[in-house]
């Protein structure tokens, strides 16, 4: 993957620079009467990475993307795409938002053909955008035959219609089996050479590792953290056996940050780096902490996933806002 280009400001052309930051998200909230879905979130999402947002089951996943198509209106904050205010006309931004919707007596070509008629794409975009999802050779089969991996590539065909520059899945890879995820993997690889900017919503972390330039993790709406794969997991998990564990967990919370601090089974757990053992070590000693015992053990995404967040990660979120999921987006957004 290729680093995104360090340049500011102005559209592409002769001339003139390509904008760097394709979404940005500045103290985005969405409240729903008492409730608080998305809680003052800011993220910058670069041209031409693939980028991962991970949370756990009602994390306010869904609800940011919506914002970040214009959906829903968010209760403060911006979200800016590719310049402009999310929702903007003109803008271009596919999206596949929930599972995708087709008429299932329809063919897989006569259905990109009818949403290319609606949103007013070339009528050769159809059979460009069934070569990129690989679906070419079964494009005239009704879309009732299709397996699920196949009606999820379709989506992201749909999606794909008008050439976005930013290209939105929410959960892509939901309940496919092994040999549908490798696909939609290989998707992602194709969309970023054709130079797409990607923000892909999952739960499957190792997924997300293995396709993912950086990431950002959210818990309860807020943002936990946003960083390169390479970044957060070159973090390792320091486990410190200390007394009193309640002022080592307090020292270490105010160096690193109280998400970086747990405790677990009688030991302080820690996200660090190599670098961070001594200064660690040096602040418990300091401040009257005895420690007995620093170990640093390598981390998967998960791990660092789990004790960033704390929470479980279930196969099929559930609704983040029952307001919004009332809103169906079926066959993508294409705008």
């Amino acid at each position: 993957m290729q680093p995104a280009h360090e340049t500011t400001g102005g559209t592409s052309g002769p001339g003139t620079a390509v904008r760097d930051d394709v979404v940005v998200l500045d103290g985005l909230t969405k409240r729903y009467g008492s409730r608080t879905v998305v809680d003052d979130l800011s993220l910058t999402v670069r041209r031409g990475e693939v980028y991962g947002f991970l949370g756990p089951n009602g994390a306010g996943k869904t609800t940011t993307l919506r914002a970040v198509l214009g959906l829903i209106r968010p209760t403060s904050g911006t979200a800016t795409v590719l310049g402009r205010p999310a929702g903007s006309p003109g803008a271009q931004v596919g999206a596949l938002i929930e599972n995708p919707g087709f008429y299932p007596y329809l063919s897989g070509r006569d259905n990109l053909r009818v949403l290319a008629r609606y949103a007013g794409a070339p009528a050769g975009r159809v059979d460009a955008v069934l070569g990129t999802v690989a679906l070419t050779d079964r494009a005239g089969d009704r879309y009732s035959t299709y397996s699920l991996g196949m009606k999820q590539r379709l989506g992201v065909a749909a999606a794909l219609l008008k050439g976005p520059e930013l290209v939105i899945l929410d959960e892509p890879t939901n309940g496919l089996d092994p040999a549908g995820i490798t696909d939609v993997r290989a998707l992602l690889q194709r969309l970023t050479a054709d130079g797409c900017t990607v923000v892909l919503s999952s739960h499957l972390l190792g997924e997300v590792e293995q396709v993912c330039d950086r990431v950002a993790v959210v818990s309860a709406g807020r943002l936990v953290v946003e960083s390169s794969v390479r970044d957060l997991l070159g973090l390792r998990r320091l486990v410190v056996a200390a007394e009193p564990l309640d002022r080592a967990a307090a020292v270490t919370a105010g160096l690193l940050g109280a998400e970086r601090v747990a405790v677990q089974d009688g030991v302080l757990v820690v996200q660090a780096g190599a670098e961070d053992a001594a200064r660690i070590n040096r602040a418990l000693v300091l401040a009257d902490v005895e420690v007995t015992g620093l170990r640093q053990e390598a981390q998967t995404l998960e791990e660092v996933f789990l004790q960033m967040t704390g929470s479980e990660l279930a196969a099929a979120p559930p609704p983040d806002a029952p307001h919004e999921r009332a809103q169906r987006l079926p066959q993508g957004a294409v705008r």
